[in-house]
């Protein structure tokens, strides 16, 4: 798929990493950690600039919209993936479960190949799009709840 900001040539203004509620904290951080990676990766625009201190001492700019963090079963996460993947402007960075299950990317890859799209599972999926396009899934359920998804705040 194609980056929205590649698409549409708008910045994005909403950034939503839903993550497999079954998941131990540690695959959970790593899962949000790489999913965030590629975020930033195909929307450099989302990085602020750097942050200045007191001491006048730089440290790298954050994303200034944030990204609401939510937690949901892997049926849910496949289900809100097939379901986002219709809404137009919305990028999609998903994680296949089967990349916790190698260090060799080569090898996820390779099954990730043999894997239908339904067959496939997710430990996440990262959602970037505008507000009017991705709805505030961390505050209005209206979108999600219709379509059989209710969304939980990540705690751990």
């Amino acid at each position: 798929m194609t980056p929205l900001s590649t698409k549409s040539q708008t910045i994005p203004e909403r950034c939503i990493i839903v993550l497999d509620a079954g998941l131990a904290p540690g695959r959970a951080a790593n899962a949000a950690a790489v999913m965030a990676l590629t975020v930033g990766q195909r929307h450099s625009e989302l990085v602020g600039p750097p942050l200045i201190d007191a001491c006048d001492l730089e440290h790298p700019g954050l994303i200034p919209i944030g990204i609401a963090v939510l937690a949901a079963s892997q049926a849910e996460l496949s289900a809100l993936r097939q379901q986002a993947s219709t809404v137009p402007d919305i990028d999609i960075v998903d994680f296949p479960a089967q990349g916790q299950q190698t260090k060799d990317y080569d090898e996820f890859r390779r099954v990730v190949a043999s894997l239908t799209t339904d067959e496939i599972t997710y430990v996440g999926i990262a959602l970037i799009g505008k507000k009017n396009r991705s709805p505030n899934w961390s505050h209005d359920t209206s979108f999600t709840t219709s379509h059989g998804f209710t969304p939980r705040v990540a705690r751990r």
